[in-house]
This record gives C-alpha cells, structure tokens and sequence, in this order.
C-alpha cells in the first residue's frame, strides 16, 4: 500500500468507524465490537507508517481542496509519526476501559459516546499529519467540535455550563488568536507549509515576531498555557474516559504538539534563538509548570488535582520546546509519550475508584490501596511517572529537558523542573501513602474491590507501558533525533 493511501486511510477509518457504531447501535456488543476493531486497524495502518518514516521517508498526501490555493495536505514527519502512533495505541486500551466504564455506571447514550471518541481520533491523526498549518487549523476544529458532547455527555444544566466553558475557549483562542496569526503568516510568507528551518526568516522579525509568537502560543488554547487554561479543569464533569482523552491522549496533545510543530517548522528554532523578542514564552510557560503545581496542591477533588497537574506537565514541554536547543526539542517530544502513559494511567485508575467505591475526593482514599490493589499498584507508577522518578517514563523526558537546559545555561529552567518536581511529590506521595499505609476512614456504600476487568486490564497496561518506556525509549528517541538532524 502507497504512503498516500496510508495516510488517507488512517484518517478515514475512524470517520467510517463512526458510522458502523452508529449502524450498530441497537446491538451494544457489536457496536463495541466495531469500535474496538476500528482502534485496531487505525493503529495498524498508522504504525505501518514508521519504518519508512524512520529510515528518513515522508510519505505525502493530499485533497483535491484548499483555501486561497494552499491545499488540504498531509505529509509525516517525526513528531507527527509520535503523536499519531502514541493516539491509535491508547485509543486501543481507552476503548477496553470505556467498556468497563460505560457498562459498569450504566451510562447513557452510549452509541454517541463511541462515535465522536471515533471522530476525535480521525481529527487527531489529521492534527499529527497535517502538512501545512492549514490542514491543522480544520482538524484541530474538527477536534475541538467532537470533544465537546463527550464533555457535555451527561446532560445536566451544571455539566453543560461546564463544557460551554470548554467550547468557548478553545473555539474563541483558536478563532480569534490563531487564525489571525495564520493569515499573517500567509501574508508575510506566501505559504503555510510546514518546512524544517521554518518559513518566517527574513519576512517578520523584531518585536512582530515576539507577537506573532503570542498569538500561536495563546491561540493555541489545547496547550492551556496560563492564563487560557480554565477550560481544562472545566472538563473534568466528563466522565472519565473522556478525561482520559482530553488529559492524555488527543486533545491537550494536540495542543502541546501544535505549539512544538509550529517552533520547528514556521518559525525555526535557530531563528528564534536569535530574536530576543521570543525569549518570554520560556518565562511564561515556567510560570504555568509552577503555578498549576501550587495549585494542585490545594485540591481536595481528586480529578481536580489531576487537571492542573495536567496544565503544569503540559508547560514542561512548552517550556522545552521554547529552551531553543536540540536536546530540549527532543525531550519535548519524548514529554509526550511520557506525560500520555503516566497520566492516562492515573485517571484510569481515578474512574476504577469512582465506579467500584463511588469515591471521588481525596481524602476518601484512605486504606483503599487494600481494597483495589491493582489499581492502586498502577495508579503509584503513574504518580511516580509524573514527579520524574526512575524507573518510569517521566525520568527519561525530563532527563533531555534537563539536558537541553543545560546546553543553553538556563537556570531559569533548571530551576523551574527541581521546583516543579518537589511540587509534584508533596502533591502525589501523600495520596499514594493514604491509600496504602492508612486506615479507612470513608466506608464505601457497598463492599467491593476492583472495578470491572476491562478497566483494571486497561490500567495495569498503561502502568506496564509507563515502566517500559524508561528501559525501551530508543525507538522514540531515534525518531526524535530526526527533528535535530533535519534542521538546516
């Protein structure tokens, strides 16, 4: 199969997915069924993509469309390859849990809550195989626009005040931010494609570059870099998983990897090396990684206090990307893949709690460790995973971010991760102590143990996949180190 077809059908499946969900929705087994096989096949075509893309190939595609004569394009690089790979995957073991879940609190509308995480995963493989920024800019619409009844799924007035609040963010930075900063570019630059080195050297420069950065940084609301950020902890009235999604998997992804591919490939990392005027977003997004910390600090929901630690790890890769030096952009990278098994792991583990105990808050969690000890087991690696710890996947990205900070001497940095990570222990070890060395406290309304079994296989995969990536990340890291050795 050619790469062109490839690419078009990773992002096809999911939309034809959608409509054998909803063909099956009278027969809720099928209707699974059909989703599961759907998550299946997107990640074969999808990983099929990465022996060519890592011997150097960029298969490319496109639509008979475009706007103003800049096409609907596809093309896949090393950064896209991650983030499209690392989707399908845990769309995979999201779809077991969702199962459990779905089943598990007899949730309504069922058939609808497969159908748009379906058209969500389309969106984001069309987000991480855009080809130029305007390819990107309509998927990442057709992100927001899907996302928005998973985040409304339960219907009552305070549930949907909440994913107003997330429908008008995203709709209103994007639209209102991004867009202006895309024509700008186009009106400089003649193009919207994405080009290692970057297309704006020598067409804006000085202080417009510092404002052209502002708007891509803020209009990219999904990265919910300070202060467009409150649209996150909104969503957390979704169930969970859908925060699972939102958290770790496609939408604050997409937001993370726009901004990465945007330094990369529209402005150029050496160009703003060189630019003073972009020096700020380091210093901002080192403000988010800390204040979301102190924040989640306070948080006695334990939900809550999975979001802002969300918006703090989301900066670390903002802030990487923004350190300017080859090994930050690779650990931004890897960030990704880090941040997406530690922290899909944890809110699995969140919605096992909630639907085997019906406990929610934090102080509830007391002694439950020996209630749900697989879920607990699980739940401490990806908490682990999130302070930095090895043996886990949080060690490695922040070990290159580190590194990059190093290679430039931005204390600033280094000493926004030392911080940060103190933070994120006072936070996380705590929990994990309650949950394990303390007595209950909370009775649960009936006895129980773990939740469902697909639940608890999907947990247990996700912790498994955050300890093997500290020992097996050279695959990802050859595939990074592409992103260096393209730049001019």
């Amino acid at each position: 199969m050619s790469g062109d077809l490839q690419i078009l059908l990773a992002i096809g499946l999911p939309l034809l997915g959608a409509l054998g969900i909803a063909a099956a929705s009278r027969f809720p087994n099928l209707r699974e069924t059909v989703t599961l096989a759907t998550a299946v096949s997107l990640t074969t075509v999808v990983w099929s993509l990465l022996p060519a893309v890592m011997a150097g190939d960029r298969p490319v595609a496109a639509l008979p469309a475009g706007v103003a004569g800049v096409p609907i394009a596809f093309s896949v690089e090393p950064l896209g390859m991650l983030f499209a790979a690392l989707a399908s995957l845990l769309w995979i073991v999201n779809s077991i849990y969702s199962i459990g879940y779905m089943r598990g609190n007899n949730e309504s509308h069922q058939t609808r809550f497969y159908i748009c995480f379906a058209v969500a995963l389309s969106a984001a493989t069309g987000i991480a195989f855009a080809g130029n920024l305007l390819t990107l800019f309509l998927f990442y619409e057709m992100l927001t626009l899907s996302t928005y009844p998973l985040v409304a799924h339960k219907g009552d007035a305070a549930t949907v005040k909440q994913a107003r609040v997330y429908l008008g963010i995203l709709l209103g930075t994007s639209i209102g931010l991004l867009l202006p900063a895309m024509l700008w570019i186009y009106l400089a630059t003649g193009t919207l494609d994405f080009i290692p080195g970057g297309i704006v050297a020598g067409h804006i420069g000085g202080p417009a570059l510092g404002l052209l950065l502002a708007l891509c940084v803020f209009g990219v609301g999904k990265a919910a870099v300070m202060p467009v950020h409150r649209w996150l902890p909104a969503a957390m009235v979704a169930p969970t998983p859908v925060s699972a999604l939102l958290h770790a998997v496609a939408v604050v992804k997409a937001g993370v990897f726009t901004i990465t591919k945007l330094i990369i490939y529209i402005f150029g990392v050496d160009y703003l090396f060189a630019e003073p005027s972009s020096g700020w977003l380091v210093y901002v997004a080192a403000f988010t990684v800390l204040a979301a910390s102190v924040v989640a600090l306070r948080q006695t929901n334990l939900k809550r206090l999975l979001a802002y630690s969300t918006i703090g790890q989301l900066s670390y890769v903002v802030m990487a990307a923004a350190v300017l030096q080859p090994l930050a952009e690779v650990g931004a990278a890897v960030h990704i893949a880090a941040h997406a098994f530690g922290k899909i792991t944890l809110f699995f583990a969140a919605g096992a709690i909630y639907t085997a105990a019906r406990k929610t808050e934090i102080g509830q969690l007391r002694g439950i460790g020996r209630r749900m000890p697989w879920t607990m087991a699980a739940f401490t690696i990806g908490a682990l995973s999130m302070v930095g710890v090895p043996p886990t996947a949080g060690f490695v990205s922040k070990w290159f971010i580190l590194a990059g900070a190093f290679q430039s001497d931005n204390l600033v940095v280094v000493a926004t991760i030392v911080l940060s990570t103190a933070l994120n222990a006072a936070y996380f070890l705590p929990l994990v102590f309650r949950a394990w060395f303390r007595e209950e406290n909370v009775p649960p309304p009936r006895d129980h143990g773990e939740a469902p079994w697909p639940m608890v296989l999907a947990l247990t995969t996700t912790a498994f996949l955050t300890l093997a990536f500290f020992v097996g990340n050279q695959p990802v890291l050859d595939l990074e180190l592409q992103l260096v050795r393209a730049a001019p």
